[in-house]
């Protein structure tokens, strides 16, 4: 990977989680104001799929993890946050 793919990577995940954290962040926020169990359980979600992104960064930058194994892991994280956010919109 060269150094301009790895830069790409990192500011396009740095941009997801960020976006990620917002929507956790008003989510809660919106849980907090409303006591519905729906935002709380999207709220679970969003945060699932923002851990994936997160840990997918750290394992590969920082463990040293090979791409596609990294790529598994965020896939299971954003699979269970969608499982979580379905679940939610069926309450």
């Amino acid at each position: 990977m060269t150094a301009v793919t790895t830069l790409v990577l990192v500011g396009a995940r740095l941009a997801v989680l960020l976006l990620g954290v917002t929507i956790t962040y008003y989510s809660v926020a919106a849980y907090r104001r409303t006591g519905a169990q729906y935002l709380r359980s999207a709220a679970i979600g969003f945060a699932i799929m923002t851990f994936g992104v997160l840990i997918e960064g750290v394992l590969f930058e920082v463990a040293g993890f090979d791409l596609e194994i990294v790529h598994i892991v965020e896939s299971v994280a954003i699979g269970l946050g969608f499982l979580v956010l379905l679940v939610s919109l069926r309450q």
